[in-house]
């Protein structure tokens, strides 16, 4: 079974490269564009090449057989 890390957001939005360092799967920024442009990432089943990818409530993105769902504060 595959370990789902939340991300609780006050926002509507957090943009995909600030997730994954959030989530700890990447240490920098730097390391997160990489990742995102080599198409190393997925939201919601699909790769994606935009480090600016606005992730809403309910968004998940993977990367490194790892995945972070987007879910609001205080849920």
């Amino acid at each position: 079974m595959a370990i789902i890390k939340e991300i609780s957001i006050k926002e509507d939005f957090i943009k995909l490269d600030a997730a994954l360092k959030l989530a700890g799967f990447v240490s920098t920024g730097g390391h997160a564009k990489m990742m995102i442009q080599d198409g190393a990432v997925t939201v919601n089943g699909e790769v994606c090449t935009q480090r600016g990818k606005k992730l809403r409530l309910g968004d998940q993105a993977k990367f490194d057989g790892q995945t972070l769902k987007i879910v609001h504060a205080g849920s």
